[in-house]
């Protein structure tokens, strides 16, 4: 072989070993391509769910607080509603209910075994006023309520008569609206100040449905005395008699409002369970109290 072939095939050998390395490096090139393509495909089509996924999340939330708007609304509302929407429901529209029949009362009629008044208890009616007798008459008698006076030492016709001047402008400028249906004394005297089938302000807002027995008592400690005590059971054995009620029925201001009245038989529990124990045993030897 002579000097040119040689020449001639180096120079082709050379040539195709520069192409080989130029051909990989396109290739990968290529590829390298290829697969950002690819990684931005799987960006782009990632974003897109992430999108939905908050227009969804959005949408929901979006229906929940109009939801909570409409039956917050509603509710607020429905305290003034007149009784032509109580057959609606949340949404405002009219259930499918109508009331053929009048509504039944549970309640039983308003009675008493007796008109007559026995002749130890003293009856000083008031007279029919804003402030101490409004002649309301009571819905129903449910219980008979024990107080104190809170005022110790007083008699029975003091406490009367402080109700019956309450009436008298001038006597009570700030308008207080107080009495009692009965005030037993500190000599075992009762005094009837309001009708037992009249409403008495003594018991707040059970005045509708409670007889109320004010009681004096000697000093502060509030207990009452003997004779007071044995008037106080008479009188309320009596009473549950003509409303037909139980010595469970008896209560005092305390179990209404929390007050301390009768204070003595507030602080002191087996007191006031005594008490109505002997009411009971009192209606049981005398199951006609006249």
């Amino acid at each position: 072989m002579d000097q040119k072939t040689r020449a001639e095939r180096f120079r082709s050998q050379i040539q195709n070993d520069g192409q080989e390395p130029e051909d990989q490096y396109e290739q990968e090139l290529r590829s390298r391509q290829e697969r950002i393509k690819r990684r931005a495909e799987r960006i782009r089509r990632e974003r897109q769910r992430l999108i939905r996924r908050r227009i969804i999340a959005g949408g929901v939330c979006i229906a929940a607080v109009i939801l909570v708007i409409i039956v917050g609304k509603k509710l607020f509302s429905s305290g003034n509603s007149n009784p032509a929407d109580e057959n609606s429901n949340i949404f405002g529209t009219q259930n499918i209910q109508e009331q053929t029949t009048a509504p039944v009362s549970t309640e039983e009629p308003y009675t008493r075994k007796s008109d007559i008044v026995p002749a130890w208890i003293d009856q000083q009616i008031i007279e029919k006023n804003e402030f101490s007798r409004p002649g309301v008459r009571l819905k129903k008698v449910k219980n008979v309520v024990i107080h104190w006076v809170a005022n110790a030492g007083t008699p029975a016709q003091s406490n009367r008569n402080y109700f019956a001047n309450l009436a008298d402008p001038k006597a009570n400028p700030d308008g207080t609206k107080a009495s009692s249906h009965f005030v037993v004394g500190l000599e075992g005297e009762i005094i009837q100040c309001i009708p037992i089938d009249e409403k008495s302000y003594c018991t707040n807002w059970r005045n509708d449905d409670t007889i109320s027995i004010e009681v004096c008592h000697p000093d502060w400690e509030g207990k009452f005395n003997d004779i007071t005590y044995q008037s106080v059971i008479k009188l309320t054995a009596w009473l549950l008699q003509q409303f037909d009620l139980t010595s469970n029925d008896i209560i005092r201001h305390y179990d209404v409002t929390g007050k301390d009245c009768p204070k003595y038989y507030v602080v002191h529990e087996d007191a006031w369970e005594q008490l109505k124990q002997d009411v009971n045993q009192y209606m049981q030897v005398n199951p006609s109290i006249q």
